[in-house]
């Protein structure tokens, strides 16, 4: 399943929201040099209930396929309206990748957060943009005025959500900067989210609000999304979002969206590069993911036929300039070009290929990045809250 480059993926929700909070408004970007490549405020393409106040729920790792399978775990999700257009998430289906989409408003091609781990733009090391470890300056890696930023400048009040150790994390200052943070110490707290996020959705003429919640996605690693544990935490997300359409402000839109989805990888396929020495020839470096491996080399051809080989249908392989040429990363700036790896492997099916480089890789049940409708396809759910559905 491709991305849905410039109709509905993540970077057009900020942007559509925009539309409505700053109707008969100067766009927020008409005048800023510093927006190529970023969705302007002036479109909804999902069709979004028209109001002053908009809340963001972002569940980490809720893919569409497994919402809709689990359905009955999470009959208040259920009963919320849908879009009546497929959502994707970008390429590669990682959350590092999907929450720059959102905050910027632009395209992986654009605000270059190339994946879970790639190359830093300055540094020329293997960054984690998660932890950011071995990252460059957060303002280098992505330099571009955020769609939070732009939203705020325009007089929308715009606050987050979200464990309060992220407030300061190097992916917050690169993608995610612009609102007010209010931040969570007891994730487990339902009562807390509420009360952050009406009070963050609250502010202001005009407000956007966004919540991140991450365990469903920390479950689905360590257990599998097929697990007993995922499906518990399901109906535990169910209820936060009961939670929000019950105490958030009458008038106040509730928007519930993804950042990618998740597929169970049984023992049997998974693929250790380094017990694989033809893998590892003319290798210089591994990053992204076990679903969706970027490869640097100085021999890219040679290396592509090599992995295409040796994986043949278990996975797709393509170089990088190829993959770019297709617009698989969507609009493309050029001097991003060193942070992508020279080869690109997408894996199919249920198989992964894992490297010993990343020990920690080895644990996990769950994973995703690459392109299966499992990974890409996205919930993108809302409700107009009103009085209490009881």
């Amino acid at each position: 399943m491709l991305p849905r480059h410039g109709a509905t993926t993540l970077a057009q929700l900020v942007p559509a929201i925009g539309s409505h909070l700053t109707s008969g408004r100067a766009d927020p970007g008409s005048a800023d040099p510093d927006t190529a490549g970023m969705e302007l405020f002036d479109q909804d393409p999902f069709g979004l209930p028209e109001a002053r106040r908009y809340v963001v729920l972002l569940v980490d790792g809720m893919g569409e396929q497994l919402l809709d399978r689990h359905r009955r775990l999470a009959p208040q999700l259920d009963s919320l309206e849908r879009c009546p257009v497929p959502v994707t998430c970008a390429v590669p289906s990682t959350t590092a990748t999907s929450l720059s989409c959102l905050g910027t408003g632009s395209q992986p091609g654009c605000h270059g957060i190339m994946g879970y781990t790639f190359r830093s733009p300055v540094g020329g090391r293997m960054m984690n943009a998660l932890s950011w470890q071995g990252g460059d300056d957060p303002a280098v890696v992505q330099p571009h005025r955020t769609a939070f930023q732009r939203l705020a400048g325009a007089g929308v009040a715009v606050t987050s959500v979200g464990p309060r150790r992220f407030e300061g994390s190097g992916l917050t200052r690169a993608s995610l900067r612009g609102p007010q943070f209010l931040g969570v110490d007891d994730e487990e707290d339902i009562d807390l989210r509420v009360e952050l996020a009406g009070q963050g959705s609250g502010t202001g003429e005009r407000s956007l609000c966004y919540v991140y919640e991450r365990s469903l996605d920390h479950v689905g690693h360590g257990r599998g999304c097929e697990s007993s544990a995922w499906s518990r935490r399901l109906s535990w997300v169910d209820e936060l979002v009961q939670a929000l359409c019950e105490g958030l402000e009458p008038g106040t839109v509730l928007v519930v969206t993804a950042d990618h989805g998740m597929i169970d990888v049984p023992s049997a396929h998974r693929l250790v590069v380094e017990d694989e020495p033809q893998l590892t020839a003319e290798v210089d470096d591994i990053g992204g993911e076990p679903r969706f491996r970027q490869i640097y080399t100085r021999n890219p051809l040679e290396v592509a036929w090599r992995w295409t080989e040796i994986l043949a249908d278990r996975a797709v392989v393509l170089t990088a300039d190829r993959a770019i040429e297709q617009g698989l990363f969507g609009d493309w700036d050029p001097t991003l070009r060193n942070r992508v790896g020279d080869v690109l492997v997408a894996m199919r099916s249920d198989w992964a290929v894992m490297t010993r480089r990343a020990p920690q890789e080895l644990g996990l049940v769950g994973m995703h990045g690459s392109l299966s409708r499992a990974e890409m396809a996205i919930p993108m759910r809302w409700q107009m809250v009103d009085t209490p559905t009881w």
